[in-house]
């Protein structure tokens, strides 16, 4: 059989994303052949994608998420073997202010992709992209795969959907369908409008002599934090199993937001009370104060366990940070640094 037959093709919904340019290098490296999904294909933004040298290797095209039309075309067309769905509105502040448009993306565009694969009669693996969200406050109790749902954004009521719409179809059409819950995880390629690229970019840039406050909202709040480029591997290990399930995917460690700012302004000399205030515009109208995990299902059925915890992500992002400001102030060319 020639290599062109047995070479398997990965369909990565949202590749422009986090998530989706570390999951793009890794099912590369595995020898798959990659197609990227966007909205507009040509206006993609692919800073990701370059900075991990991929750019290239990566067909990407036009798909709408919430038109069942461009979906079925696009799955048609494309005809993958596995489909990574990371698309959809991801900003758990943004979706109080858009509602309409977060459960569209991420509940209907489920739904779209999931009724294209029993549509098409073809045997494609479908892994979701879930959220911690949807738990809601943990409290001292961390979640594991039988913790249920209590949803408090609009973000989360949409992921939870989303969630329930993966398993009523992997028991009702035995689809090889499964969710991965992935509590917060982080990297160089995050954007600035999550709070811990804007936390280290912030601390960065007063570190190197740039006079400005870092306005924050709660600092109470307990979150898991990982290492983004480790999580894309359990997603594919995900659609490898014989029995598809759903995993809790987490380091198993939270960690204050004060925390994770204190050790970002530390690791660079700094102290962190001298250059943060808290601005209560920032605040969410029901926010979680307390997120807190239990990978072990994962660990115990996959082999997976997180190699990094929020100290090493708080590092290396900083790392990376740092090194991206030297590029620019050097006139290079400013890829960010995984």
């Amino acid at each position: 059989m020639s290599e062109a037959a047995t070479t398997r093709r990965a369909l990565i919904c949202g590749v422009g994303g986090q998530d989706g340019a570390y999951l793009a290098r890794f099912l590369l490296g595995k020898g798959y052949e990659v197609v990227g999904s966007s909205r507009d294909a040509t206006s993609m933004n692919r800073l990701g994608l370059k900075s991990l040298d991929v750019d290239g290797r990566v067909q990407v095209v036009s798909m709408a998420p919430n038109d069942f039309r461009s979906v079925l075309q696009t799955i048609t067309r494309t005809a993958p073997d596995e489909i990574y769905n990371l698309s959809g509105q991801s900003s758990v502040g943004l979706s109080f202010d858009q509602p309409v448009e977060t459960i569209e993306s991420i509940a209907i565009g489920t739904l779209n992709l999931l009724e294209s694969i029993r549509f098409v009669e073809r045997p494609i693996g479908f892994y979701n992209a879930g959220s911690s969200e949807c738990f809601g406050d943990t409290g001292d109790r961390p979640a594991d795969e039988s913790t249920p749902f209590r949803p408090r954004s609009p973000y989360a009521v949409a992921k939870a959907c989303a969630h329930n719409l993966v398993v009523n179809y992997r028991e009702a059409y035995q689809m090889r369908a499964c969710t991965g819950i992935l509590f917060n995880h982080e990297s160089p390629l995050r954007a600035e409008r999550f709070v811990t690229q804007k936390i280290v970019r912030a601390a960065c840039r007063i570190a190197a002599g740039k006079r400005e406050k870092l306005r924050l909202g709660n600092l109470d709040i307990h979150r898991d934090w990982g290492w983004a480029p480790e999580y894309v591997e359990v997603m594919w290990l995900m659609l490898q199993q014989a029995q598809p399930e759903d995993f809790v995917i987490a380091t198993g460690r939270s960690a204050s937001l004060e925390y994770f700012v204190e050790r970002a302004f530390a690791g660079l000399g700094l102290a962190w009370r001298e250059h943060v205030e808290q601005d209560t515009s920032l605040l969410r109208p029901t926010d979680i104060r307390y997120g807190a995990a239990d990978p072990t299902r994962a660990t115990r059925r996959l082999g997976w366990k997180a190699r990094h915890d929020v100290d090493e992500v708080i590092a290396q992002m900083s790392r990376a940070e740092q090194e991206r400001l030297s590029q620019a102030g050097a006139g290079l060319d400013q890829r960010v640094p995984t």
